[in-house]
């Protein structure tokens, strides 16, 4: 019955010692502030040292490559500019720099600087915010063909090995106003120390910056979070709702008792015009269409570097500069094509039409027009075809188009998978590799570099057949149709020159090898215009500006936004 009695005493005596041992404790955390762990700063202050010299290697390697890197002077600039990367990399950082957040942060920054160290440092792409939304749209068909042993090992020793490191290290917690100053006073210290370097080299720096402009983009990772946060300020900067309607006037003109129009509008993927024996390559990479009746534009450069950047841009009215310094977004080729009462309908064999097709009839390659009649078992596997399902059933394709449509003209466009690499290997059949060795590896920069030409220029080879067997056709829907094709590129890919590979540079500063597209049109023989007067065309420099307009012009279509002067063909026409 006591029991309790004398419990009760005992308890109080052990919760009074627990409580003046947990206010000690605290007490003593307080007045020693590196005895419970790493203060956020100074994990901060290392992982910006870290990423700024090891994890930006590429953008060291780059600059030691100027011929003005060799000298002292040259030696100092590029020791100030990694101190100033690491200024600038702390300055984010510090704004995290809290006991709950800071872990967090610098292990999605480790990260992301080791993946972008990987691309920059083996493919010579740089980080710009077209290749953010590249990224961002990317399918996994895509991202399998760029994993490999080397950005596994990359990942590990760039970001696996530090973090496991971090995670393990324990974190000071601080009362939070005396964090809060140590932050404001880190900012500050930072803002000084970061203008001292700029002033210090702004002669060797503006010259730099000016002249390669490039190097910008390689800044890592602070070039990957700039990119992004431009991709949503610009995704959020147009007003939302229905896009603005273009060719609310258009309409089919043809003369009486001539056959609707049918083109079919190619749209490649990643080829340079100067790989098509057709424009002077010493290989013969267009051996049917060299034997068909054919006109290959010579001079074509493209909108953009990369597919999410061109395909857009390729199809809009207003061409590249307005497109791009747009303040609202519009409707598309395609969409004046079906206003003015055409059948149309996008096929791909990529990764989608980047919005393109999303108000027209469209489908994948891969799924077949009739279940009962699948593609054949050689064109695909691992989830994705060779172009030649483009062609697979498209009288059936075209037969499931309204028929009143059809009547005033059919355009289908065919999406291919073309050169896309790095895996080139995959892109065309086993039988029709005419140019060995080729490189299978999709580490491009582990193989020969003739090996890697030889394995594009068997990708070029396949379109060639492709678009032979796509001439063929058409030839077969002359009874019903006037049959057209014109087939263009999105963009150029580098091979290895100047140890630079894929795509995607900026625009102003990529090398030619990424905007020169090849543009290839065909015609009946007996269809107007002339032959003789569309040879004299082949050498007119285009850009993808022209395409919107060609298309109209092709298959008969008015509308305010069409503008004469930029159909590429308008000179050969009756006006």
């Amino acid at each position: 019955m006591r029991s309790p009695f004398l419990l009760r005493p005992l308890t109080i005596i052990v919760m009074n010692w627990f409580l003046n041992r947990l206010r000690t404790r605290r007490m003593s955390a307080a007045n020693t502030p590196f005895a419970a762990g790493w203060n956020p700063l100074t994990l901060v202050a290392m992982a910006s040292l870290w990423m700024a010299t090891v994890a930006n290697w590429p953008l060291w390697r780059a600059l030691a490559q100027l011929p003005q890197s060799g000298s002292l002077r040259g030696v100092l600039f590029i020791a100030g500019f990694a101190a100033t990367v690491a200024c600038l990399t702390g300055l984010v950082l510090v704004l995290v720099a809290w006991p709950r957040l800071v872990k967090t942060v610098i292990s999605v920054f480790v990260v992301v600087a080791a993946v972008a160290a990987h691309f920059m440092g083996s493919y010579g792409v740089v980080i710009d915010p077209s290749m953010i939304v590249n990224v961002l749209q990317t399918n996994p068909r895509e991202t399998r063909d760029l994993l490999d042993a080397q950005l596994l090992l990359s990942v590990l020793l760039l970001a696996a090995l530090p973090l496991v490191w971090l995670w393990r290290a324990p974190v000071q917690c601080l009362p939070a106003t005396r964090q809060l100053g140590r932050n404001a006073l880190a900012l500050v210290v930072l803002c000084f120390a970061l203008v001292a370097l700029v002033v210090a080299s702004f002669a060797d720096l503006s010259s730099t910056m000016r002249n390669h402009r490039s190097m910008r983009y390689l800044i890592n990772p602070l070039n990957s979070f700039y990119g992004l946060a431009v991709v949503v300020v610009e995704a959020n900067a147009r007003p939302k709702g229905p896009l603005s309607v273009i060719g609310a006037d258009a309409m089919p003109v043809r003369s009486a008792g001539s056959k609707p129009p049918l083109l079919l509008l190619v749209v490649g993927e990643t080829a340079r015009a100067d790989h098509f024996s057709l424009n002077g390559y010493a290989r013969p990479t267009n051996p049917e269409l060299a034997k068909l009746d054919v006109l290959s534009f010579r001079d074509v450069s493209s909108c953009g570097t990369n597919t999410a950047a061109s395909l857009p841009c390729m199809f809009s009215h207003l061409g590249k500069r307005a497109f791009e310094g747009r303040d609202r977004d519009h409707e598309n080729l395609l969409d004046l094509l079906q206003r003015a009462g055409l059948a149309v309908l996008w096929l791909d064999n990529q990764s989608g039409c980047k919005g393109l097709c999303d108000r027209i009839p469209n489908a994948y390659a891969i799924t077949p027009a009739r279940p009962e009649n699948p593609l054949p078992a050689a064109w695909c596997g691992d989830g994705e075809c060779l172009d030649a399902a483009l062609l697979h059933e498209l009288d059936t394709r075209l037969q499931a188009l309204p028929e009143t449509r059809r009547a005033q003209g059919v355009v289908i466009v065919m999406h291919q998978m073309g050169s896309h690499g790095p895996a080139y290997f995959k892109r065309a059949p086993a039988d029709r590799k005419p140019f060995m060795p080729e490189c299978t590896d999709t580490a491009l920069q582990q193989c020969e570099r003739a090996a890697v030409v030889n394995a594009y220029d068997n990708s070029i080879a396949y379109t060639d057949h492709v678009l032979a067997g796509a001439i063929g056709w058409l030839k077969s829907t002359s009874a019903s149709h006037e049959p057209r094709l014109l087939y263009v590129s999105d963009h150029g890919e580098s091979l290895g020159e100047n140890n630079i590979y894929l795509h995607g540079l900026p625009h102003a500063v990529a090398p030619r090898a990424q905007t020169h597209v090849p543009m290839i049109y065909w015609q009946p023989e007996t269809a107007s215009p002339a032959a003789g007067c569309l040879v004299g065309l082949r050498d007119m420099p285009l850009t993808h500006d022209n395409l919107f307009h060609t298309v109209l012009g092709i298959v008969g279509v008015t509308a305010a936004e069409y503008r004469r002067p930029l159909d590429a063909l308008a000179t050969c026409r009756h006006p």
